[in-house]
């Protein structure tokens, strides 16, 4: 029996328990996770190998062990650099390098990541959202990707409206989420939002970094009342957090308190008012007693600090290793690595809950919202595109009929290439911020298991094909009657095509800038060396038949030499009228540039393939690259 259909058989008790608490619409798994003698280590810092310390590798978990279990809500403590969130990124499986070490199970099972991702949460300390979608389309989208595929709309539905009820989110339905700071929710409300994402998911298990950090008593007590609705539903939670208010560390019921260097020097329930934790320090010799309402949290972390160890003469670690408290938690994590003997292990048919299809779909979904509720992007990039267009008409009246001098060739060919410059690196270089905040979504949705790269990447390339449409179809019509190109079918829908796949290929290489590289500045300067070279090489600057033999391999490369080549070509190709030199256009064409009517429909193919060759790097450099470290 697979764990769905174990869920499914445990849903429908649960369903028919008149009693049935919140957020239970969907059935779940409980599950417990234990760790022993778990130990993680990164190559040593350079910095320290130049101070003459010796070891390769730096250890920031020393053998720490510890079990979490269903309906137990857990707080992971200790001073900076004590590694609580490094413990909780080894648990998650978030870490993205370094050595681990020890072992991990799911109710008595061995973790395996691939599973483990599909019945756990992860609630990062930084509130990282689209920002141009409702609170709403936030959980209706994440539901859609995480939940199996069996569960119908309705129930979808259901379970979605009682998570916003849950995380007490249901008034800021149609509220759109925005971004940190500027606009959209407030820092609290975004912990929830952060929280409910995960919630509509159904996991067993639920890791939140810092869940109050950055908040007034008074936000954080909402925060806190909604981990706590969550943890009464029978879900196991465990929480870093940073020295928390007497009623914020009252809400936990176990802690796990390490030492500086990654060591556990407590292990175990807080009991009522932290009397179990207080009894258990004021019991070491020398430790000073907490003084009548005093924040048990601060007390701890004071006493335990390292200039009281030194004071003290004792190592913490130690004696919690030879307490009875070890013992027990030990005792504990033998019996919950034992899998209860009706129990299976987890399993999947499929790597992801959708399909293929299905996950591009919903990709596509939300950045259609995303695009349409962000006219800063969208309409202000049209409005630029038509007002490029009304200053070249004007710049350039009528010029298109005129064709019995050189120059007036030149002067045509030179409205195409200020068309070009202006308009492709203005694409270019407004998809990147859009593409780069989209991106930190991305990395986040990737790790639970939402979605794979490659339909996140199609959406992203797809939503740009009928705004780039748009926006070519206006600039082309506005341009082409007042420069008065020959009206042809033929001629106007050549230059529409043209148009419009240079406009593409500049937002895929603005798109593709930014997926090569690890900060949207480091992508705007490599896209500006590019965008010089690319005019350099473009053929109205210095024509193909001029360039150096050793420098022309370049236009062959270059998008912008086979713009030119198609716009002009498709235009004045086939002109027999003659020239001052006696020349006919297409004979002056064909020995000045280079350019041949013939070539045109491979020059059609060229230009695709350059959109087609930046959509492919930005797509494979999602997938590879990961330039969030942790």
């Amino acid at each position: 029996m697979s764990f769905k259909s174990v869920a499914l058989e445990k849903g429908s008790a649960d369903r028919s328990n008149s009693s049935r608490k919140k957020g239970m619409v969907l059935p779940f798994l409980p599950l417990c996770m234990t760790y022993e003698n778990l130990r993680y280590a990164v190559d040593m810092p350079k910095e320290m190998k130049a101070q003459g310390i010796p070891e390769d590798r730096l250890e920031l978990l020393k053998g720490v062990s510890g079990a979490f279990r269903p309906g137990v809500l857990t707080a992971l403590m200790g001073v900076s650099g004590a590694g609580k969130t490094t413990l909780m990124d080894v648990l998650a499986g978030r870490k993205t390098g370094g050595y681990i070490e020890g072992t991990i199970t799911i109710s008595g099972y061995p973790k395996k990541q691939e599973t483990f991702a599909r019945i756990a949460g992860y609630c990062e300390q930084f509130d990282i959202h689209s920002p141009n979608v409702t609170v709403y389309e936030s959980l209706q989208y994440s539901a859609w990707l995480r939940l199996p595929r069996e569960i119908d709309a309705n129930t979808k539905k259901m379970f979605i409206d009682e998570i916003m009820e849950l995380v007490e989110l249901t008034p800021l339905r149609d509220a759109i989420v925005g971004l940190p700071g500027i606009n959209g929710l407030s820092t609290e409300q975004r912990k929830r939002l952060t929280i409910a994402v995960e919630l509509v998911a159904n996991p067993s298990i639920i890791f939140m970094d810092e869940p109050t950090s950055g908040l007034d008593a008074r936000a954080a007590a909402i925060v806190m009342r909604t981990v706590r609705n969550t943890v009464d539903t029978g879900r196991t939670v465990v929480c870093t957090i940073h020295q928390p208010s007497f009623d914020i560390f009252d809400s936990f019921d176990e802690l796990v308190l390490l030492k500086r260097g990654g060591e556990e020097i407590y292990v175990g329930p807080l009991g009522k008012n932290s009397s179990e934790l207080i009894d258990y320090f004021q019991a070491i010799p020398g430790v000073s007693k907490i003084k009548d309402g005093y924040n048990p949290a601060t007390w701890m972390l004071e006493v335990t600090s390292v200039a009281r160890e030194a004071a003290l003469g004792i190592d913490f670690a130690d004696f919690y290793q030879t307490s009875d408290l070890y013992w027990r938690n030990k005792a504990l994590i033998d019996e919950l690595s034992v899998p209860a003997p009706d129990s299976e292990e987890l399993h999947f048919a499929t790597r992801y809950s959708q399909s293929f299809y299905t996950q591009f779909l919903a990709c596509l979904w939300k950045q259609h919202w995303s695009y349409w509720r962000n006219p800063g992007y969208s309409v202000v990039r049209l409005f630029y595109s038509n007002a490029i267009a009304l200053m070249f008409g004007t710049i350039f009246w009528n010029l298109g009929t005129k064709r019995n001098k050189e120059q007036d060739l030149f002067n045509a060919m030179g409205s195409m290439y200020a068309a070009v410059l202006s308009l492709g690196v203005q694409n270019s270089s407004t998809i990147q911020p859009v593409v780069a905040i989209e991106r930190t979504v991305f990395y986040r949705e990737k790790a639970a298991r939402m979605y794979s790269a490659l339909p996140y990447a199609f959406a992203q390339m797809v939503i740009e094909l009928p705004y780039t449409f748009i926006q070519a179809v206006s600039y082309g019509i506005i341009v082409y009657a007042m420069i008065g190109f020959e009206w042809t079918a033929a001629k106007f829908c050549w230059y529409l095509f043209f148009m419009y796949m240079t406009l593409l290929y500049y937002t895929f290489y603005g798109m593709m800038s930014v997926a090569v590289t690890p900060d949207p500045s480091i992508a705007a300067i490599a896209s500006s060396v590019f965008y010089s070279i690319w005019n350099l090489f473009s053929g109205f600057v210095i024509p193909r038949t001029r360039i150096p033999i050793w420098w022309r391999w370049y236009y062959y490369i270059c998008p912008v030499s086979w713009t030119l080549y198609g716009l002009l070509t498709s235009q004045f190709g086939d002109i027999q009228e003659e020239l001052e030199s006696n020349e006919t256009v297409e004979q002056f064409l064909r020995s000045y540039f280079g350019y041949r009517r013939e070539f045109l429909g491979y020059v059609a193919l060229i230009i695709t393939g350059f959109a087609v060759l930046f959509a492919f790097i930005f797509a494979f450099s999602i997938r590879q690259f990961n330039y969030q470290k942790r």
